[in-house]
This record gives C-alpha cells, sequence and structure tokens, in this order.
C-alpha cells in the first residue's frame, strides 16, 4: 500500500528540498503555530472518541476513531488504509513515500484504544477532550492520544508546507495496545506484513519525555527494550471432599505453597547493556555512585529511579486466585494468574526458575507471552532522535533505558524492526504524568505536546543515509 503524494506533489521531488535540511521550526513562525495550535485541537477531538478497551475481545469507538483517523489524513491528501482485525477493531495505516525509495522505512505507531475511566472517579468528563488552563483533558491524553495527534498534525504540516520526507514514514494508528495487541500491531503484523515493507526502524510510546534529576538537569529517556510479558496460568490438582474431613491433597493448598515460594524468591539483579550505559550516564551527570541493588541508592536518583527499579531484574507477580464454589466441599483443581516480565536474554533463565518454584505438583500454562524486545543504543538511528531532542533543548541528556512494561513494539519486532521508545514532550519539575497514565483526570499539558510536534517533525525529516547533516 502506497500513499497519494500530497496534492502540490510538483514541490516534492527535489534532493535538495528542505526535508532533507532538519531543524525545529522557530517557535515564532506561522508554520511552528499552525502545527501546535492544529496538535492541540487534534489531541483534544481524539479523546472525544471513547475507545475503552474492556479486554477478552470487548471495546467501545475504536473503529470510529479509525474511520476519523482515515479522513483526516484523505483529507491531507494521503491514501490510508482502515483494516478490521475483528467486527469494529480497527487500525488505520498510511505510507507517506520519501524522497528516496532506496532508503530504509521508518515506521511510527500509536493505539488509538485506552484503558477504561469510571466517571464518577473523575472530577471531569473522562472523554471530554476540554483544554483548560493549558491542558487537554481526558482519558488517553497521555497514553497516547497525545503522539497520535503529534502523527497526524506533522502529516497535515507536511501537506501545507509541500514537504517529502527523506525515507519512507509508515505511520500505524492501532486497536487493542491495551489487552494482548492481537486484534491491532498482532493482525497487522500477521496478516498484513507487506504494510511495513522496507521499514527497519519504529518508534512508539514510552520514551524521549522529560524526567527532571536532582540536580535540577533534564533527562530524556529513549526506549531500547522492553521487558518481556508472560502472563500464566498455574494449576494445582487435588482430590475433591467433603470440607469436614482432613485434607491431604488439597488443591487449595498446594497451589498456595507454591504462590508463597514466587513471592518470596528474589530474583537476581541483573543489569543489561542498554541499563549500564543509563547508570554510567546519570552517574557521570550527578557524581555519584548508583548500586541498582539498593533500594535506597536508586532512590537518590529522584523521578529516574522508577527508569530502573524495574528493569534491573525479572519480576513475577500473582494477580488473580480461582478455586471452589462451595465451603463444605474441597475442590479438584485451584488456578492462579501470574504476570512475569523477563528481561531481554534472560528467558530460560526465568522459565527454569518458575519450574523449580513450582515443583511437580503445580503445571504451567501461558494466558499469553510476548518475548522481550531489544534495540541498539549505539545505531545511528538513537543518535538521530538525541539530536532533535537537543536541538529543541539545548541542556538535554538523552539516555536508553529499557521498559518494564510492554508496547505494540513486541509484535513489529516480529518483522525484524528495531523498535525504540520516542514521543517526545517537555514537563516541569512536579508534574507526574505517571499517576495520571491509566489514572484518574488524566491529562496532558498543551506546552508538552507543542515541544513534542516540534521534535518530531524535526527527526521525522532527517535522512537516515545522512545522519550528520542535522
Amino acid at each position: 500500500m502506497n500513499a497519494s503524494p500530497p496534492p502540490d506533489s510538483h514541490a516534492l521531488s527535489g534532493p535538495g528540498h528542505d526535508a532533507v535540511t532538519p531543524g525545529p521550526l522557530s517557535a515564532g513562525s506561522p508554520e511552528a503555530q499552525a502545527l501546535c495550535a492544529d496538535v492541540t485541537d487534534l489531541c483534544s477531538r481524539l479523546i472525544r472518541f471513547d475507545t475503552s478497551n474492556y479486554g477478552g475481545g470487548e471495546s467501545r469507538g475504536e473503529r470510529e476513531a479509525a474511520e476519523w483517523t482515515a479522513t483526516v489524513l484523505s483529507e491531507a491528501g494521503y491514501d490510508p488504509v482502515v483494516l478490521e482485525a475483528a467486527p469494529r477493531r480497527a487500525s488505520t495505516v498510511v505510507r507517506i513515500p520519501g524522497s528516496d525509495p532506496s532508503a530504509p522505512a521508518l515506521l511510527v505507531h500509536g493505539h488509538l484504544d485506552v484503558v477504561p475511566a469510571e466517571p464518577a472517579d473523575w472530577s471531569f468528563d473522562p472523554f471530554c477532550g476540554e483544554i483548560v488552563d493549558g491542558t487537554v483533558r481526558g482519558r488517553g491524553a497521555l497514553d497516547m492520544k497525545d503522539m497520535d495527534a503529534m502523527m497526524l498534525a506533522v502529516a497535515r504540516s507536511w501537506s501545507r508546507r509541500g514537504i517529502r520526507p527523506p525515507r519512507d514514514i509508515v505511520m500505524a494508528f492501532v486497536a487493542d495496545e491495551e489487552d494482548t495487541g492481537a486484534l491491532g500491531a498482532g493482525f497487522l503484523t500477521e496478516r498484513h506484513p507487506e504494510l511495513f515493507d522496507g521499514v527497519t526502524t519504529a518508534i512508539g510510546e514510552s520514551g524521549g519525555y522529560s524526567v527532571h534529576l536532582p540536580d535540577h538537569s533534564r533527562l530524556y529517556p529513549i526506549a531500547v527494550g522492553e521487558r518481556g510479558s508472560a502472563w500464566m496460568n498455574l494449576t494445582a490438582r487435588g482430590t475433591a471432599g467433603h470440607g469436614s474431613r482432613p485434607g491431604g491433597d488439597n488443591a487449595v493448598t498446594t497451589l498456595s505453597h507454591a504462590l508463597s515460594a514466587l513471592a518470596a524468591h528474589r530474583w537476581p539483579v541483573q543489569v543489561m547493556p542498554a541499563v549500564r550505559t543509563l547508570l554510567d550516564g546519570l552517574e557521570r551527570q550527578l557524581g555519584f555512585r548508583v548500586d541498582p541493588a539498593d533500594p535506597a541508592s536508586l532512590a537518590r536518583l529522584g523521578e529516574a529511579a522508577r527508569l530502573l527499579e524495574a528493569t534491573v531484574s525479572n519480576t513475577l507477580n500473582p494477580t488473580i486466585l480461582a478455586a471452589g464454589y462451595k465451603h463444605n466441599v474441597i475442590p479438584s483443581e485451584a488456578v492462579a494468574g501470574v504476570d512475569g516480565r523477563i528481561l531481554p536474554g534472560t528467558e530460560e533463565a526465568f522459565f527454569a526458575a518458575v519450574d523449580e518454584l513450582l515443583g511437580e505438583r503445580v503445571t504451567r500454562s501461558f494466558h499469553n507471552y510476548a518475548a522481550p524486545v531489544a534495540a541498539d543504543h549505539t545505531a545511528p538511528e538513537f543518535e538521530m532522535m538525541a539530536a532533535a531532542l537537543r536541538r529543541s533543548d539545548p541542556e538535554a541528556l538523552v539516555l536508553p533505558f529499557i521498559m518494564s512494561g510492554g508496547t505494540d513494539a513486541k509484535a513489529f519486532s516480529r518483522l525484524g524492526i528495531q523498535c525504540y521508545g520516542f514521543g517526545p514532550g517537555l514537563t516541569p519539575a512536579g508534574f507526574d504524568a505517571w499517576t495520571y497514565v491509566h489514572g484518574v483526570d488524566e491529562q496532558v499539558l498543551v506546552s508538552s505536546i507543542e515541544f513534542g510536534v516540534r521534535v518530531m517533525d524535526d527527526y521525522l525529516r532527517c535522512d537516515p543515509l545522512n545522519p550528520q547533516a542535522g
């Protein structure tokens, strides 16, 4: 699938076009003002689509949001496609042709679905999309309709400005990320891999945003990996019987002992190369050593501690319990759901440890498994992102990190694509975005998405075959 070029395509063909001279738009220029106004409006309008994903195949509004996104792109002169993995579970994909067809293509992906919101808990309508006191309010403002809006705003801006990027840019607005991703990125990569022909690198959520350090400097971490997700069911079986009799073969007891062993296990600290680079950079900046095995030492990093505390070891947490149906009946089976998170390169050791802790009387099966992913933090592409951040914030400290959770990168990486987390933003010290992500009264600062869209526009105009041009 290829996009039609914007209507004024005669202005896009020259190799010396503005697209190969990256740099942030001047904040006061008409082009920058139009881009910033557009991204705020688009974010507001996207939030008004209730795209709640309840899991288990139940969702709202993804089809409407995908169709609206496609309309925005079509009106800008592009040729998007809307694809359904199941009734009303839709994603939109568009390819914006670059000036050099031989250059490796870039994927920019964002999800349209959001986690549910309980209106009674909020101080405003979760899907109002209101722009109030310098914020855009509503579910998805930070996760991740702000980045979806940046993608749309950049595409529309290029159409207005007559810009063709140096390489093909594939934009994917996908469904179902807030569950397993099977009906979004999973469906696209399995059923429509041709949409991503020539793509070697991808950027998505969770990275490129500001983190304020104790010395008042600003860190912008770029995600270069994700822990794997192992959602497993643990099953113990025993002998059913009357609750009044001695129970020597009780499935509930057997499972309880296994869960206690898992909870008591201390997973070894393992510092991945990207995490070592992050630690080294922070230590140079702050002037003190950090012991990744010591929570008190990590706490000295302030906001940056969150980037490390869950990525220096594997973890496993019980999340679901189910057994029995009556107080006076010993059940023959007990089941627990657990959430395991696995660092890149440690999968074999992780599962061996789990099996040893479970013993012979408890079996495990996968509810969902997504392997860890890792990209090269020494690659030129990483430096292109870092350079775009530094051009907008000359004091930026840019370092790699590994995400504790997961994104659609797990699906796209199966196509051999190097996946990074890069959704730029700049917030003041004290604005704790993580209290809003999946939380109550979610909101994004207008100034942050204005900064982010300017960085995004700059980065996407960089030439991967001439990364020093910027």
